[in-house]
């Protein structure tokens, strides 16, 4: 008898920046957009907290004129990211950390979640974070540490 070993894959942990959001839903061409149709999967977990959600949506309904999607279409993305996603409050601040008080939104939400990644495109934004042992990636380099590309 021959026994086969699925290999121990790691699922990663990230926090997904809302200017990620921002450009999948303005291009199905550009690489956060397949970053977010893999949102579920198991190759990594989404974090979430509540100012996170809030500012996505935001982003998302000020483009409404520009994308071809509904507010409802909008609704059911952000419903469909908080069923699935690991969902944190946020109990301690230590702000400002970060030059920009979103990015701190963002850092707060990954250290706290104990994640690997935070994925955005805006890597400067976030110098000082790798003190708290996470690494800042672009779409394309996780996608492609996560064999996507």
């Amino acid at each position: 008898m021959v026994l086969f070993m699925i290999p121990n894959m790691k699922t990663y942990q990230v926090v997904i920046d809302t200017n990620i959001i921002y450009a999948a839903l303005k291009s199905n061409k550009d690489v956060s957009y397949k970053l977010l149709k893999l949102i579920g999967g198991e190759k990594f977990g989404i974090n979430i907290s509540v100012p996170m959600v809030l500012e996505c949506e935001d982003i998302a309904k000020r483009l409404l004129e520009e994308i071809p999607l509904t507010e409802e279409d909008i609704d059911n993305i952000i419903d469909y990211i908080c069923s699935i996603a690991n969902q944190w409050e946020i109990h301690y601040l230590w702000r400002p950390f970060l030059k920009n008080p979103k990015d701190d939104m963002v850092l707060e939400l990954a250290v706290s979640a104990n994640c690997d990644y935070i994925i955005t495109y805006n890597q400067r934004d976030f110098q000082g974070s790798e003190k708290f042992a996470i690494e800042i990636i672009t779409p394309k380099d996780f996608l492609q540490l996560i064999g996507e590309i």
